[in-house]
């Protein structure tokens, strides 16, 4: 490793055995129980084989971090992400590769990790820095400074077990961040907290990045990855498709499996076997000409289309999308039975093939990429579908009144409101 790199990661691969009983045997008891099961099945004719499958959540990871460098981790829900930073947390042992990392790790990976439920706040700070090899003045000088970022101070000396889980989380991160890791490692747990907690672990996060340690970021939210990492991988299935700056990752992971037409089919294998009856076969963008598009003007209204198959009657079914920028932002959400009509003629769907299909006005959207979620369900009964990435697509300005100056408009809407402009008189 060379002295400007903090993290090597080389052919690192995780398999689990799905199915398959876990074999404990921490101590010499369960050792010599195991072994003499074993044994009585040999003697009975043997045991019957376990049924199992391998599954490998990561396979094959490779990359370095350098010293003083914020590198971001995207990828959808199972692509391996949680996995490889247990792995680098030494929470997990891999099943093939090495990693190695130079200095002190700090790790917010989930609520509960790295506390003893037993020990109050005030003990497990000082647990928590003597596990980072630290000095008890050097925790006792940041004591302070954690309890107030954490702003748990009344309970500091209760036993965690009793706090929530938002009291857990911001003193778990206060302690991750305040005694002065080495290399940082945070996953997507930065959820639980509420928005103000967020932004405040945003900010730390900044803080701790431009202060020349090293961070290892979690994420689905794409702003904070811009806004915190230089670089970014994309993992897909336990298996790294590439490694750029995070703007250039950010755009490949949205658009990762789309079609650059400005339309999605899904596969057999997309899609949860629990989605049933309801089942999604394509989303798309069609501009004012009727054509498939993946980039549509804002002067024009666009048209979004969800092609779908029920195979039993559904009662209650409605079905939209959520809109949002490229950095995570929302912008709406809209369903097919909105409006008090389609609510009642749709309110019971036989078995069949639907088209759902929408027109956001002329003059909506402002230019920039955008990304849209599909999600199916009955209001608050059951989900059937959702599929947060569902499809991307560009908006183009170009034309639009207020366009004579090329200054960029802020936000993700530019409507074209009713002005009236009236003259009082001579000044």
């Amino acid at each position: 490793m060379e002295k400007d790199t903090s993290i090597i990661v080389n052919g690192i691969g995780k398999r689990y055995k799905i199915g398959a009983f876990q074999e404990r045997q921490d101590t010499l008891r369960d050792l010599i129980v195991n072994q003499a099961s074993k044994v009585g099945n040999w003697f009975k004719g043997g045991a019957p084989a376990r049924r199992y499958e391998n599954i490998w959540a990561l396979r094959d990871v490779s990359f370095e971090v350098k010293q003083g460098q914020a590198l971001g981790i995207i990828g959808r829900n199972g692509a391996g992400k949680s996995t490889l930073l247990k792995i680098l947390s030494r929470v997990t042992d891999p099943t093939e590769g090495y990693g190695e990392l130079r200095g002190r790790v700090g790790s917010l990976l989930e609520v509960g990790t790295g506390f003893h439920p037993e020990l109050t706040g005030r003990e497990n700070i000082f647990l928590n820095g003597a596990i980072l090899g630290m000095q008890k003045k050097e925790i006792a000088a940041r004591f302070d400074e954690i309890v107030a970022f954490s702003e748990v101070d009344k309970f500091i000396d209760t036993p965690v077990k009793r706090y929530s889980s938002g009291m857990y989380l911001r003193l778990a991160f206060a302690v991750a961040a305040h005694l002065e890791p080495e290399i940082l490692v945070v996953d997507e747990v930065l959820a639980v907290g509420d928005a103000d907690f967020q932004r405040k672990c945003l900010g730390k996060m900044g803080d701790v990045a431009n202060s020349g340690r090293t961070v290892l970021f979690v994420s689905h939210n794409m702003s904070a990855i811009l806004r915190l990492t230089q670089e970014s991988i994309v993992l897909d299935k336990g298996k790294v498709l590439m490694r750029a700056p995070s703007a250039e990752a950010v755009d490949f992971y949205l658009n990762r499996g789309l079609s650059k037409m400005g339309e999605r089919f899904w596969e057999e294998d997309e899609i949860p076997a629990n989605s049933g009856p309801f089942k999604p076969l394509a989303i798309r963008i069609v501009d004012k000409s009727g054509q498939v598009s993946d980039s549509v003007r804002s002067v024009d209204p666009i048209t979004i289309e969800i092609e779908y198959e029920l195979s039993e009657d559904i009662t209650g079914l409605r079905v939209g999308y959520y809109l949002f920028t490229t950095r995570g932002e929302a912008v709406f959400t809209s369903f097919d039975t909105d409006s008090e009509e389609l609510f009642r003629e749709y309110a019971y769907r036989p078995q069949g093939r639907y088209t759902s299909r929408c027109v956001i006005p002329a003059f909506t959207l402002n230019e920039g990429r955008f990304v849209l979620g599909i999600n199916a369900s009955s209001y608050r009964i059951k989900r059937y579908f959702q599929d947060d990435q569902a499809l991307s697509f560009s908006v183009d300005a170009s034309g639009a009144p207020g366009t004579h100056w090329p200054e960029p408009r802020p936000g993700a809407v530019r409507p074209r409101l009713d002005w009236t402009i009236e003259e009082r008189g001579k000044a």
